[in-house]
């Protein structure tokens, strides 16, 4: 395939993905046109505007391996923006919270017997340095869990994470999956074992307006409030795609190539000449969804920044508090708290307003904080994304769909192809840029 004119190339997606893509794009030269369904960009990644500030929709920091990231702020001269603290993690089980940042505080653990405790800690530190993930793709989490870690300590600290995470499918994860959350975090620790995070000063709001700046002032175009509606074939060739923008306007564009960021199984509703075995793989990947109210507090809840919940009849995965960890007069005094839970496309969240849910909540904090009271809050917020965790299953490389399609000219970038990684920004942005390399190098 010849490289791509300045004007065909097109981008389905203005999350991380498809800005890193296009930033890639432009540097070599060519020109691209960005379509986004939303009224904004940043995909998880987004903002909201609480008029003092920006504040994330769903929390988001950096881990000090995410290079692609903190890459990208320097080449912006932003990373002067970045924040880097000593994180705090709390565990809390039957009532009571226990802090979990240190191994000390994994030994000092009681609801875990001393043994088990050992146990857990040296797998934990045989999981850190493994470098040979693909064993793994054959064993759920929780059949390794239950035969390394122990009975006690998967039902006491990985069952609850797992079904929390991910809900029905939790006995179905790879066990890959969790491998590349202890490889993160431990590239994340200091010599101390101490783990510290980072945070963009301001919110992601400051690197997602660069990006947006930045293509615009090359030439290129973001399309807001457009979704694309079809994509078109012609002999086993795309050709260009119709959109439809906020006010019904539609509109037909050439072009010689289109990379699809968005969920892979929207795919097969805009292209119908996908092969069945393509548009198999496009489809089989389950989603999780994702909702988090975010609080803005006048007092913390806590004393840690992400404190893991085991407990079954509270409705979300995880407490964490940003400014027990990334503190800023921006909050004018606000203490943030988000309370987020990963569910299925059929909880009952989905069509509850934003009142009754923050109403069904209240009881499970005063749990965490017997102090806590409505007296507390000062704005709550909810927010909702139905396609926020691909469920990673046995042998997963094996069913990822290939970036680069059957048709000519269509590519993909999407969160469901970030492994073994878990998904976040900083693998949707190393994405991005090598499917964009690979495009230009075809």
């Amino acid at each position: 395939m010849k490289k791509p004119n300045n004007k065909n190339i097109a981008i389905i997606g203005g999350g991380y993905s498809g800005l890193s893509a296009a930033h890639e794009f432009i540097k070599k030269g060519y020109t691209v046109q960005i379509y986004e369904a939303a009224p904004f960009l940043g995909g998880l990644a987004s903002t909201f505007d609480i008029g003092e500030a920006q504040v994330e929709k769903f929390y988001h920091h950096l881990f000090l391996s995410d290079q692609h990231l903190i890459d990208l702020l320097k080449e912006f001269d932003l990373d002067q923006h970045i924040i880097w603290k000593n994180s705090s993690t709390s565990y809390f089980y039957d009532g009571k919270i226990y802090p979990f940042t240190t191994p000390l505080d994994l030994l000092k653990f009681s609801p875990v017997n001393l043994i088990n405790r050992i146990r857990m800690g040296l797998l934990a530190l045989y999981l850190q340095r493994v470098k040979k993930w693909e064993k793994y793709e054959k064993i759920t989490a929780a059949d390794y869990m239950k035969k390394y870690a122990g009975s006690q300590n998967y039902k006491i600290i990985w069952e609850p994470l797992l079904k929390g995470k991910f809900s029905d499918y939790y006995e179905d994860v790879s066990m890959s999956w969790l491998w590349s959350k202890f490889a993160t975090r431990v590239a994340s620790r200091d010599k101390t074992f101490q783990e510290q995070l980072g945070y963009i000063e301001g919110s992601w709001d400051i690197l997602t307006n660069a990006l947006a700046q930045y293509i615009i002032n090359k030439g290129s175009t973001i399309h807001l409030q457009t979704r694309v509606t079809k994509i078109h074939v012609e002999n086993n060739k795309v050709i260009g795609l119709d959109t439809v923008d906020s006010l019904g306007n539609t509109e037909r564009q050439n072009f010689d190539v289109i990379l699809s960021t968005i969920p892979t199984f929207y795919l097969p509703n805009l292209i119908e000449e996908l092969p069945d075995d393509y548009k198999k793989r496009l489809t089989d990947i389950q989603y999780e969804g994702a909702i988090a109210a975010v609080w803005f507090l006048n007092k913390p809840l806590s004393n840690s920044y992400w404190m893991n919940i085991s407990d079954p009849n509270i409705p979300f995965l995880l407490a964490l508090e940003h400014t027990n960890l990334f503190n800023s007069d921006l909050y004018n005094g606000n203490h943030i708290l988000y309370t987020a839970d990963y569910v299925t496309q059929t909880d009952p969240r989905w069509q509850i307003d934003d009142e009754n849910i923050i109403n069904s909540y209240i009881p499970h904090l005063q749990k965490i904080n017997p102090s806590f009271d409505r007296s507390w809050i000062n704005k709550t917020y909810i927010h909702k994304e139905r396609a926020a965790q691909p469920v990673v299953t046995l042998n997963y490389s094996e069913k990822i769909p290939n970036t680069k399609s059957p048709i000519d000219g269509l590519w993909l970038a999407a969160m469901s192809q970030v492994y073994p990684q878990d998904r976040g920004t900083n693998y949707s942005i190393g994405l991005g840029k090598k499917v964009a390399e690979d495009i230009i190098n075809k």
